[in-house]
């Protein structure tokens, strides 16, 4: 990240586009402003981005799908904007990894304080390796492809996985061997604003030993660290 990060703010209303952009700008940040889903793409591919402002309610693209094609095809951080009664709405886009929310109308500042505090959150995580283009994860009786998000026997057999499984499995992937908490695993899969749902992470963690545990029941790959959280204890080879 550059020192000055640089802020997408992608909402179909013009007076909350320039009224954000005025203010964050003052504050030291920059800011490129979007009106839908295709300009966001364009600011994407010529602009250096650090984190997308998105709101939810947007006509043609709402901001979950794009929320879910910025999930799928980078690791930006993402605050979403959400009308009161969007209860459901909010939920979904934590499920699908937008790292924060904040609800219409709003202060201003409390989003940019929230920008910061993502942002650091962002800056402290454990460095992920990640993957590159047309590279397989071997581990275990296991190929995983990231970028189909699928997983592979020793038969040639594929078994998909969901935006979540892969997203954890990767974070795992990324760091074998290492204990990484709750709070960690939510930073790298989901962002903290879902802390209010922390234990979907062991939901998640009992659906991936499902799918590449020999024995779910006794788990040899994603290990539990009483107190600790998850260590995964395969050997990883990137091919």
């Amino acid at each position: 990240m550059e020192s000055t990060p640089h802020i997408l703010v992608v909402d179909d209303h013009r007076d909350i586009r320039d009224l954000l952009a005025k203010y964050l700008a003052k504050h030291g940040l920059r800011v490129t402003v979007a009106d839908g889903g295709a300009a966001m793409r364009r600011a994407m591919k010529t602009s250096g981005i650090d984190l997308v402002v998105l709101d939810i309610m947007m006509p043609g693209e709402d901001g979950l799908s794009l929320c879910r094609h910025l999930r799928e095809t980078t690791d930006l951080p993402v605050i979403l904007l959400t009308a009161m009664a969007e209860e459901t709405d909010r939920v979904i886009g934590l499920e699908i990894g937008a790292d924060d929310y904040l609800t219409k109308p709003f202060n201003p500042r409390e989003l940019l304080a929230r920008i910061k505090a993502v942002l650091r959150r962002a800056q402290s995580l454990p460095r992920s390796r990640g993957a590159t283009i047309n590279e397989r994860i071997r581990f275990d009786r296991w190929i995983f492809d990231p970028n189909r998000r699928e997983l592979i026997d020793t038969r040639g057999t594929a078994t998909p996985l969901s935006t979540a499984e892969a997203r954890l499995l990767s974070s795992f992937l990324d760091h074998p061997g290492m204990v990484l908490s709750r709070d960690q695993l939510l930073d790298l899969t989901q962002g903290r604003a879902a802390k209010v749902f922390d234990r979907s992470i062991d939901n998640q963690v009992s659906r991936l030993r499902r799918k590449v545990e020999a024995d779910p029941k006794n788990p040899t790959l994603i290990k539990t660290v009483w107190g600790g959280g998850y260590t995964f204890g395969a050997q990883v080879e990137r091919t």
